[in-house]
């Protein structure tokens, strides 16, 4: 069972914030008046919780509203600027490791609207090699992590490993084989380079047969993801395209390397995404 982080922060922002409002309107110009009335002398003996319980304030009023500050700027900053994410599964390895903690640029892609994810104000758009975080399709409650491959308008053809797009081969240049990682579920592969128009990044292959495999055209409006993790994703192969209302923003840091719950986080293999 999940549960919308996104949609739990948006309504505590709005609750704090109309507890905030009611008690800027309602209550505190009867705190000021009272105080105004008072002695200079026993004003200054007040202390701020005191002067705050001036005018019969709910005492709940006042504890909901002190909570807006943080909300707000966390609020703020996680729907407008930038967001932390997790990674949960290795479909985007060996560029992301189960257990990155990860920054993802949200205006890269225009600012939206949190929850309804509507634009406000269009900035950029996705480019081919770029990561992104976006909903995913068939459950938008759900946060996916894939890395562009198709652009609106773009044909592209996926057998026996090897990608083309709009009949151009994206050069792949083998690097090395690799024995299986069991902290990270992974059977051995082969390491290559990728080169998608310029964004050269490592990709998996495993040593068999991938099935997932076939001719697409990209809709209007759309994007064909794949993990770096070729054979062991599932992405736009499996469950379609990208719809652009459904991006949430590009993924640009990992900050933070924390595997198991019961062991030491890591800062060693922070830097920039490729």
């Amino acid at each position: 069972m999940s549960f919308d982080f996104e949609l739990i922060l948006t309504l505590a922002f709005l609750i704090t914030g109309a507890f905030w409002l009611y008690d800027r309107l309602v209550f505190a110009p009867k705190r000021k008046r009272l105080l105004a009335d008072m002695p200079e002398e026993a004003r200054s003996a007040l202390s701020k919780a005191e002067k705050e319980r001036l005018a019969n304030t709910p005492k709940f009023v006042l504890e909901v509203k002190s909570y807006f500050g943080i909300i707000a700027v966390i609020f703020l900053v996680r729907s407008f600027v930038v967001e932390p994410f997790q990674i949960p599964s290795g479909s985007m390895l060996p560029t992301l490791k189960i257990g990155d903690f990860i920054l993802v640029n949200k205006f890269d892609y225009g600012i939206r609207l949190p929850v309804l994810n509507t634009t406000l104000i269009k900035t950029t758009e996705p480019k081919r090699g770029d990561v992104i975080v976006f909903k995913y399709p068939r459950d938008p409650s759900i946060n996916y992590i894939k890395r562009v491959v198709g652009l609106p308008g773009d044909h592209i053809s996926y057998h026996n490993k090897i990608l083309k797009i709009n009949g151009k081969l994206i050069s792949k240049k083998f690097i090395t084989n690799l024995p299986p990682s069991p902290d990270q579920n992974q059977e051995a592969v082969s390491l290559f380079k990728e080169d998608l128009d310029g964004t050269v990044h490592d990709i998996y292959n495993n040593h068999y047969p991938n099935p997932l495999q076939g001719d697409y055209v990209v809709p209007k409006g759309h994007y064909f993801v794949m993990g770096d993790n070729r054979d062991n994703s599932a992405d736009s192969r499996v469950w379609g395209f990208v719809p652009e209302s459904d991006l949430k923003g590009r993924a640009f840091y990992v900050w933070l390397y924390w595997n198991k719950f019961f062991s030491l986080p890591s800062f060693e293999y922070n830097g920039l995404i490729k």
